[in-house]
């Protein structure tokens, strides 16, 4: 991993800490295994703490232990058995307690599995759950995976570099399948269905410029009541609320981990002015942008003051 400034485009800088693919010389190329502990003794100056946007796939198997984690503003608890996977995109931020937590970590960068297979739709895949929990001969097979994964990691040295990255690839992929068909997922599973999953890849790429259900529908071939009901019948909600629900997400994000203005924000996400924009999230949110800011912000502390 390597940090990357993340910067306003007309030079503000915000808060949070973009992390780019960077696997060390010799290694493989698109994978990386390491422990819990080797991602803590790399991380400086509170990295692992802080906000952090990742621009590759990173899973943690844990063995032991426990630990918050908070992925995209939801809480989530690490502990012995359980599979955390955080993709592209996503903000993630570990909590103080992540040394309280042991395990497995790999880094994938994206495209590392064959374009256009099913295991890669699958792994690429944004709505992926974030937790699994296997049980039973599940949590078995994913954890000889993960283990099989790291052996061939850190033992293959002596194979021809292209042998090496197919071996890996394949072991991977396992992982991927495994996980995929478990049923023991921690929260919903993922939806289902063409119109839908063409919907909300649509979306994923433009609702910072296009928030008309409309919109999408002519680009995609449907009509709009098509992409409601696929929506609908996926997430239970409409497809006018699944667009912005994505456009308030990358507000909170912004809101809770940079000191970009509402106007700022605004203007990234494609409304003509700060009071539209304000207008909008509070509606959604139940808060106006800089309620919800405050809300995450350590009150400063109080006591008297010397002149």
């Amino acid at each position: 991993m390597v940090r990357k400034r993340h910067d306003d485009p007309d030079g503000e800088p915000g808060e949070i800490l973009d992390l780019a693919y960077d696997p060390p010389p010799g290694s493989p190329a698109g994978l990386e295994v390491m422990t819990l502990a080797e991602l803590r003794e790399r991380a400086l100056d509170g990295l692992l703490t802080r906000p952090q946007r990742l621009d590759f796939h990173q899973i943690i198997a844990v063995d032991s232990g426990a630990a918050s984690h908070v992925v995209d503003f939801t809480a989530h608890s690490l502990a012995a058995g359980r599979v955390l996977w955080v993709r592209p995109g996503q903000v993630q931020q570990f909590g103080d307690d992540v040394t309280a937590v042991e395990g497995t970590v790999v880094l994938v960068e994206p495209g590392f599995l064959p374009p256009g297979s099913s295991v890669a739709a699958t792994a690429d895949d944004p709505f992926r759950p974030v937790l699994w929990r296997p049980e039973g001969g599940d949590r078995e097979a994913v954890f000889c995976a993960v283990r099989h994964l790291a052996t061939d990691y850190r033992t293959g040295s002596g194979l021809p570099p292209g042998v090496h990255t197919d071996v890996l690839r394949h072991l991977f992929s396992v992982l991927v399948l495994r996980l995929a068909h478990t049923a023991a997922v921690v929260g919903p599973p993922p939806a289902a269905g063409e119109a839908f999953s063409r919907f909300r890849a649509a979306v994923e790429r433009d609702f910072a410029t296009h928030r008309r259900v409309a919109d999408y529908a002519r680009a995609l071939g449907y009509s709009s009541r098509t992409l409601s009901r696929a929506t609908l019948a996926a997430t239970g909600a409409g497809a006018k609320d699944f667009v912005d629900q994505r456009v308030v997400l990358e507000a909170k994000r912004l809101l809770a981990h940079s000191d970009l203005s509402a106007a700022r924000i605004a203007g990234r996400l494609g409304f003509d002015d700060a009071a539209n924009f304000s207008k909008f999230f509070q509606h959604r949110a139940g808060l106006a942008p800089g309620a919800f800011r405050a809300s995450l912000r350590p009150a400063p502390p109080g006591g008297p003051h010397c002149a």
